[in-house]
């Protein structure tokens, strides 16, 4: 079997992968793996710790004008190289475009359809509707006519669709191997707002300041504040003997902080809804404090809480990435020996909702 990635992936079974990526992703990806393609993606454009939404969408439209005949062609010509069985995207556009052009079945995995796939109540949603409507119409748009959708994630809310799965986070090998165990200090990943780090100064709490601007050559001291220079060992290890972790509502590190039991203080950033919407469901599972910034108050009512946290993420229980990898390639796999006419009813499928205990049983065990 053959099949095309924009994501990295385990496989057995001697599959053939063949993976594409852009930015940062690319230059990690293309570090680490024998072979990857580089091909145009979708930029942020920030400014003050928030995402500037029309200055994002010139911006890709801009490079979209000169790069995306470019980009296309390129992946149109690959289609004839690779003829794949099936196409895997992690909410990549061009890979939907790819598995049309390559008559391809598409499976997507990635924790952004969340917010198409899966249905959120007035709480979750509470003061960010317009925000909600905007980020699941764009979201439905990126990645549409797939025949799957994984939803990586650690709560469980209903479905809103049928052919969606949901799994647990996937994470670095590093962190499914590392032993937690509870020391002093906090994990912060922070741009460096001196508004925050008056707060962080404040609390007497020595903190291991990851994340600033440019970052330190080499480790720095300012009082309980420590800033630490880019290292993804160093990281992990001031991760894994954390107190409690202050970040944004990035949902990698939120995956990492739940696995590895350490109560969490989340800032979605500004215009963000994906992150407002992680960070809302790990205060309601207990797992930590969802907030707007960093200030003493916030701060100290999450210090206060970690007793309650570290209780309550006692109770997530994830196994690495065995379970999710193997749904994955159950997935792939089925998808590669379909019919036409399965693949057709599975697309049509895919645009409507679950009935009755169908919908409560996806809810449960995570598979529909």
């Amino acid at each position: 079997m053959r099949w095309a990635s924009h994501c990295t992936a385990a496989a057995t079974k001697a599959l053939a992968v063949s993976v594409v990526a852009s930015g940062a992703a690319y230059s990690y990806l293309s570090g680490v793996l024998p072979d990857v393609e580089e091909i145009m993606g979708a930029k942020f454009v920030m400014e003050d710790g928030e995402i500037r939404r029309w200055a994002t969408v010139r911006q890709n439209l801009s490079d979209a004008a000169g790069g995306a005949p470019k980009s296309i062609r390129h992946w149109i010509e690959m289609t004839r190289a690779w003829a794949p069985d099936v196409v895997v995207t992690d909410f990549e556009p061009l890979s939907a475009i790819y598995a049309r052009v390559a008559r391809a079945p598409l499976i997507a995995v990635d924790n952004i359809n969340m917010l198409d796939r899966c249905r959120h109540d007035a709480e979750i949603l509470a003061g960010h509707r317009d925000d909600y409507a905007i980020a699941r119409a764009v979201t439905r748009s990126m990645v549409p006519n797939a025949v799957r959708y994984i939803v990586t994630t650690f709560f469980r809310p209903p479905l809103a669709k049928n052919q969606t799965t949901l799994v647990q986070p996937i994470l670095r090998n590093a962190i499914v191997a590392a032993e937690p165990v509870e020391g002093e200090h906090l994990v912060v990943y922070s741009s460096g707002e001196e508004n925050a780090m008056a707060a962080l100064r404040a609390s007497g709490v020595p903190c291991r300041v990851y994340g600033m601007r440019g970052g330190p050559a080499e480790g720095t001291t300012d009082g309980n504040l420590e800033f630490k220079p880019r290292s993804n060992d160093g990281f992990v290890e001031d991760l894994r003997t954390a107190r409690g972790v202050v970040a944004g509502g990035g949902f990698s590190l939120m995956s990492e902080a739940v696995y590895l039991g350490k109560p969490m203080l989340a800032m979605p950033l500004f215009g963000q809804f994906e992150q407002t919407l992680n960070a809302r469901y790990l205060e309601r599972e207990g797992y930590g404090v969802a907030a707007t910034e960093l200030t003493e108050e916030v701060l100290d009512r999450f210090l206060g809480g970690l007793d309650d946290h570290r209780d309550q993420l006692a109770g997530y229980e994830q196994d690495g990435n065995g379970a999710t990898l193997r749904t994955i390639e159950e997935r792939i796999e089925v998808a590669a020996d379909s019919r036409p006419a399965d693949l057709r009813r599975a697309r049509r499928r895919s645009r409507t909702p679950p009935v009755g205990r169908q919908r409560e049983q996806a809810n449960e065990d995570g598979v529909s």
